[in-house]
């Protein structure tokens, strides 16, 4: 009984200075961090800068002149944000003396050029119809494909377009067969035929005969 008195008194003894050492430190690394946040070209306050401690869900912003008041640890890392600034970071030195810190914190303004926007006013129910009525719409694939096989639209294009290899190939079918008919004996002179002529005609019309 008298050894659990003496482990009782000693514990007594000793645990209120371990914790009173142990408040000391933690008083001694709290520090009072306050100043001014403004815009590094012009020296004016930002208004509703957000200042957090890295890695807490802890914080504060600067009020309409900029002024800003935080509780911090000695080693923190402090950012400052706005949405029209670029961020920046502040380490909180490990050697301050005192509890006590002030700075005056330059932010350079971010730049983000936006796409022009034209604010029109509503149009009336006339502006509409005519509108409406006027627009041009396109072309959908069926349109586009009826007028390409118009006939109009055929001649004009084999008149000016060359021959295929089909067409080509068939021309040439036609020559050889032309010349195994008649072979072994003159072929006819057509210069009286006028089914002969009217096809001339037609060809010279088509312009057949033109360089190409």
């Amino acid at each position: 009984m008298n050894k659990f008195l003496r482990y009782l008194l000693l514990l007594l003894f000793f645990v209120p200075k371990s914790v009173l050492a142990q408040f000391e430190t933690m008083q001694d690394s709290v520090v009072q961090l306050y100043g001014v946040v403004m815009t590094s070209d012009s020296l004016k306050a930002i208004p509703g800068a957000t200042i957090m401690i890295k890695g807490q869900n802890r914080g504060t912003i600067t009020n309409n002149q900029g002024v800003f008041s935080i509780v911090v640890l000695k080693g923190d890392v402090v950012e400052f944000t706005h949405v029209s600034y670029k961020p920046v970071t502040v380490s909180i030195a490990k050697n301050i003396q005192g509890n006590q810190y002030s700075l005056i914190q330059l932010m350079v303004a971010d730049t983000v050029y936006l796409p022009a926007t034209i604010i029109k006013q509503r149009p009336t129910r006339e502006q509409f119809e005519r509108d409406f009525v006027n627009t041009p719409v396109p072309d959908d694939d069926i349109a586009i494909a009826r007028k390409n096989n118009d006939a109009a639209t055929l001649r004009a294009l084999a008149s000016v377009l060359p021959a295929d290899g089909r067409e080509a190939v068939n021309r040439q079918l036609r020559q050889q067969a032309q010349k195994l008919y008649y072979a072994g004996q003159q072929p006819p002179i057509n210069l009286l035929n006028p089914a002969a002529w009217s096809e001339f005609i037609k060809a010279w019309k088509r312009g057949d005969f033109k360089k190409k």
